[in-house]
């Protein structure tokens, strides 16, 4: 059984980001919310063997007014929870609920150092309360004496605010995060060339050729270790085989219908990864991935 699982709390999004299909509005599968009651059986099924849990796929885990009963309900269970945010939906009244839920982890997403940065990719976004939830949520946590969750400054790479990396860094350290984290970034039709892919080549996952065009840096080799260790569970219960499925292509089951189980140990899950194995370049979910082309500072 998986030891590491994806579970989307919901699709919808109050941003608008270009390079994101629920930024976009660009989903061919329904928009809706994780219910708790499914959350939980699907927690319960897992989390025997479950180690680590993202609570995170698409859209903004916070617009789930549930979502930190979710997390408490993990977190009881022993589990490492994790999530990713825009930053908009922490304020002062709810940050020591949210320390108070148990949540091992959480990401913020500030892809600029100031706002006419920031606001090139996060359209909609205010950096401002961004930082202030940042503040807030590290106050909770010391007034309320805990370590957790340890927050995470993420920072994607892309062409606007790549020479503001050394400047995120410095932002990361004045307001006391756990850690500065720079990614880069996943984009779509970049073939032909696309205006948020950065100049730095080591912040880009993907070269220019002699022609002109481009294409992943990553080879793509007949190997996923995700396959074996983990899933991914959209908000209404649709099992698919990694984060880079978005639009659920793949699915490898639906719960509940099907157990955790029965849909790990399905034929059709045991045929995608020999399919994985023998001619992973044909599957259009790889033909993007960044395992193996990821760059963490």
């Amino acid at each position: 059984m998986p030891i590491k699982v994806g579970i989307e709390p919901t699709t919808a999004c109050n941003l608008r980001c270009p390079a994101c299909v629920s930024g976009l509005r660009s989903f061919t599968r329904p928009t809706g919310m994780l219910e708790l009651e499914l959350f939980q059986q699907m927690i319960d099924e897992l989390h025997p063997e479950l180690i680590y849990l993202l609570m995170y796929f698409q859209g903004e885990p916070f617009l789930n007014k549930q979502f930190l009963e979710m997390v408490r309900y993990a977190s009881d269970r022993k589990l490492y929870v994790a999530t990713s945010t825009n930053g908009h939906y922490i304020t002062q009244k709810n940050a020591k609920t949210v320390v108070e839920s148990g949540l091992s982890e959480i990401i913020f997403s500030i892809d600029g150092t100031t706002q006419e940065s920031y606001a090139t990719y996060r359209i909609g976004g205010k950096l401002e309360r961004v930082i202030q939830s940042m503040e807030y949520l590290l106050e909770a946590r010391q007034q309320l004496g805990k370590l957790n969750p340890f927050i995470i400054l993420q920072f994607i790479v892309l062409k606007p605010n790549q020479h503001q990396i050394e400047e995120v860094k410095a932002l990361g350290k004045r307001v006391g995060v756990d850690h500065v984290a720079i990614k880069t970034a996943q984009l779509y039709d970049f073939e032909e060339g696309h205006e948020l892919i950065p100049d730095i080549g080591r912040y880009s996952r993907y070269k220019k050729n002699a022609e002109g065009t481009y294409e992943i840096k990553n080879k793509l080799e007949n190997q996923c270790w995700k396959m074996w260790q983990g899933m991914e569970i959209t908000w209404d219960g649709k099992v698919l085989p990694c984060c880079f499925d978005k639009d659920a292509q793949y699915i490898m089951g639906e719960f509940p219908a099907n157990s955790m189980r029965e849909i790990w140990e399905s034929e059709g899950y045991q045929d995608f990864r020999k399919q994985l194995l023998t001619s992973r370049s044909k599957i259009d979910i790889c033909q993007n991935c960044s395992e193996g082309t990821k760059v963490w500072a």
